[in-house]
C-alpha cells in the first residue's frame, strides 16, 4: 500500500470513532431515539470491492462508513430526519444504501445471514464475480438462521464471506456461557466451510485475512468463514452499564485500541505526527458538518408514513 492508502484507512477509522462518540452524546441529549449500538473499538474491520454486497446486524454505523456512506445522511438518519439515508424511517439499527450495495443493518439477531445467502445466490445466478460480506456477532452463531444459511451456502457453493465479529459477549453473556464451542469458526467445520481467525484490533491483519478469504471465494470455491477477534469498549447498547466486565479487562483491551495501534505502523512508513494530527482535525470537521446538516434538516412529513411500503410493478 502507498502512504495515501495508510492515511485513508486511518482517516476512516478516526471518522467512525468520532461519529460514534458524537452519536453517544446526541443520544444522551435525547436527539437520537430508540436503541443504539456503538462500534467503538471495532473500527478496524472492513474490506471489499464496489461489486460486493455488504449486510450486517444492528451495530452498523461503522460498517456503513466503511462502505462509503456519506456521514451527512448517516447522521440525519440517526436523528430521524427526511434527509437521512432511509428518509428518517430506519434509524440507528437500519442504515442502508442500495447504491453502495450496502443492504443494511438488521435488528433480528441472525436473520440477515439468510438474506446474505440469498444475495450470494443471486450473484451466482447472474454470473457476477461479486462476493457478499455478511457481518454478525458471536451471539448470532447460536441461532437457527446461522446453521441454515451456512448449510445452503456450502451446498450451493455460494460466493459469501461470513464474518463473525467476536467481541466476546452476546449482549451481556460471555461466549463461554452461551456456546458449547467457544472458537466460533469451528462451527463452520460442520458444513465443510474453510475458516480463519485474525486480530480484529489490527487493521492490516484484518485486511490480509479478508483479502485471502475473498480471493478464495472469487476463485469459485464457495463460502469462507472468518472469525475476527475484537472488543467493544461501550456496552451492548446505550442502557448497558457493563456490570459484567471488570475494570482490568477493559483497561487491558484499551491498550489494543485499533486506532492507537495503527499510528506507529504509519510512522514507520514515513507518515509524520503532524499528518496524523491533521487527519484528526479534518475528521472532526467532517463530523461537525454532518451534525449540523442533520440538525438543520426537517423531520419527515406525515405522508411519508404511507410511502416505501410496497414495490410497485413497472
Amino acid at each position: 500500500m502507498t502512504k495515501e492508502d495508510y492515511l485513508e484507512l486511518y482517516k476512516q477509522m478516526v471518522i467512525i470513532r468520532l461519529i460514534e462518540e458524537k452519536c453517544e452524546e446526541l443520544y444522551q441529549k435525547s436527539k437520537i431515539g430508540g436503541f443504539m449500538h456503538l462500534y467503538i473499538g471495532q473500527e478496524a474491520i472492513s474490506a471489499r470491492k464496489p461489486q460486493d454486497n455488504v449486510i450486517t446486524a444492528y451495530r452498523d454505523h461503522g460498517i456503513a462508513i466503511a462502505c462509503g456512506m456519506d456521514p451527512k445522511p448517516l447522521m440525519a438518519e440517526m436523528l430521524g430526519k427526511v434527509t437521512g439515508c432511509c428518509k428518517g424511517k430506519g434509524g440507528s439499527m437500519h442504515l442502508a444504501d442500495i447504491n453502495l450495495r450496502f443492504w443494511g443493518g438488521h435488528a433480528i439477531v441472525g436473520a440477515h445471514l439468510a438474506l446474505a445467502t440469498g444475495l450470494a445466490w443471486a450473484d451466482k445466478q447472474k454470473g457476477s464475480d461479486g462476493v457478499t460480506l455478511c457481518f454478525f456477532g458471536d451471539g448470532a452463531s447460536n441461532i437457527g438462521y446461522f446453521h441454515e444459511s451456512l448449510n445452503l451456502a456450502a451446498v450451493w457453493k455460494l460466493p459469501v464471506l461470513f464474518i463473525c465479529e467476536n467481541n466476546h459477549y452476546g449482549m451481556w453473556t460471555p461466549v463461554e456461557d452461551a456456546s458449547a464451542v467457544t472458537d466460533i469458526r469451528k462451527k463452520a467445520l460442520g458444513y465443510d466451510i474453510p475458516s480463519d481467525v485474525c486480530d480484529g484490533m489490527d487493521l492490516l491483519a484484518v485486511r490480509k485475512a479478508s483479502e485471502k478469504a475473498i480471493a478464495h471465494i472469487r476463485s469459485g470455491k464457495g463460502p469462507f468463514f472468518l472469525e475476527v477477534m475484537t472488543y467493544r469498549y461501550r456496552g451492548h447498547s446505550m442502557g448497558d452499564q457493563r456490570p459484567y466486565r471488570t475494570a482490568d479487562e477493559i483497561k487491558e483491551w484499551q491498550t489494543k485500541d485499533p486506532i492507537g495501534k495503527f499510528e506507529p505502523v504509519m510512522m514507520k512508513k514515513g507518515i509524520t505526527k503532524e499528518q496524523i494530527e491533521s487527519i484528526h482535525a479534518e475528521s472532526a470537521k467532517v463530523v461537525e458538518e454532518a451534525v449540523r446538516f442533520a440538525e438543520e434538516s426537517p423531520f419527515p412529513p406525515m405522508e411519508e408514513l404511507y410511502t416505501d411500503i410496497y414495490v410497485e410493478n413497472q
